[in-house]
């Protein structure tokens, strides 16, 4: 038996129903903190067919880690540990901050979904940088991306500011870089997605990117809120900008459209909102005729879903809420059933299926 299997049954016997019997965001931070208590472990090495190429990354397999899960880069050891194709680390403010009050995370165990206002709360660029450094060093396998966001009380015309401060602190530590622009718990942030905002922001970003000796790639994170005729205007703007790719997309502050009935404030990630992250992925797609590589978000729990993201338009995936309700070894065992699909489907690659159900 494999070590990620060990840890699987020793979660789906005992400690999801201890976990469970928590609040949910003192389980949360239990979790990182065992995951941080890993020794440093291979996962079994992936199939060729699952491997794939964006922006220059080898990435062994499309299935990442979403933003929110490690928000301090704590657990680094723990994803690779589990099976992770690349890790999307934060989201990450310039200054510590606490976020907003507790309580502030909740599960929905009749929809295996969560709800969140957590507000960013980060130890800021200083406490994470030497992690990350540390993590470099000790020769981390997979690609690593960071997620950076504004601090809560930061004035609207500081915003571009924070952004740029974290590019030149973090910058030359990512694979690759996510502006969050969509988080529903920062008043004002989603604002930040019309294209006058979005190129103000990025025109910042570009000019501290350049100076960097070996620019990472930059992507926004969107909402799936969005109205379609405000997506596509995303979408054209981010291909005016040169925007190296979109990670469709955040949490939804909608609930009776998802069939939710909750009276928690915040976003709702989940499976939930598997159908409308898709519907979002195959707009993006089709809209921009597969220029814009996208990291699809949203509702994935099983090796189908995400091979659906992937056939709507997603070069790679990323998951987080499932790994809540499924176990540590749900990355193992979405990894087997993708590649059994490729195998039915007769594709030889992942980048082959990629948007061919537009």
């Amino acid at each position: 038996m494999s070590a990620v299997s060990i840890i699987d049954a020793i979660y789906r016997h005992f400690l999801k129903r201890y976990l469970f019997a928590r609040d949910a965001e003192r389980a949360h931070r239990m979790t990182l903190r065992m995951l941080a208590a890993l020794p440093a472990l291979q996962a079994p090495r992936d199939r060729p067919e699952l491997g794939t190429k964006l922006w220059g990354i080898d990435f062994p397999n499309p299935i990442g880690l979403a933003a929110g899960m490690d928000k301090d880069a704590v657990a680094v050891h723990g994803w690779v540990t589990l099976g992770f194709g690349f890790a999307e680390l934060g989201t990450i403010t310039p200054r510590p901050q606490a976020g907003n009050e507790i309580p502030r995370l909740w599960r929905v165990p009749a929809r295996r979904a969560l709800i969140n206002r957590l507000g960013f709360p980060s130890e800021g660029m200083e406490a994470v940088a030497p992690r990350i450094e540390r993590i470099r060093k000790a020769g981390i396998l997979i690609p690593l991306a960071l997620n950076f966001g504004p601090n809560s009380d930061t004035p609207p015309e500081g915003i571009a500011a924070d952004y740029t401060a974290l590019m030149e602190r973090l910058g030359p530590l990512a694979d690759f870089i996510v502006i969050n622009l969509s988080s529903p718990n920062t008043p004002g942030l989603r604002n930040w997605q019309s294209p006058r905002k979005m190129s103000e922001l990025f025109a910042a970003i570009r000019e501290h990117t350049g100076k960097l000796p070996h620019p990472p790639p930059v992507l926004v994170k969107i909402s799936p809120d969005l109205e379609r005729n405000e997506l596509f205007r995303i979408c054209e703007t981010a291909l005016a900008l040169g925007v190296d790719g979109i990670v469709a997309g955040n949490t939804t502050v909608a609930r009776e459209a998802v069939g939710v009935s909750s009276p928690h404030p915040g976003g709702l990630s989940g499976r939930p909102i598997l159908i409308r992250a898709r519907e979002v992925i195959r707009d993006i797609y089709t809209h921009t005729n597969g220029k814009i590589p996208i990291i699809g978000v949203g509702g994935i729990a099983r090796a189908e879903d995400a091979w659906l993201h992937i056939r709507a338009g997603a070069s790679l995936v990323e998951l987080y809420t499932a790994l809540v309700y499924e176990g540590p070894g749900l990355v193992i065992r979405m990894k087997s059933g993708l590649a059994g699909l490729l195998r039915r489907g007769g594709f030889r690659s992942i980048s082959e299926a990629v948007g061919i159900d537009r």
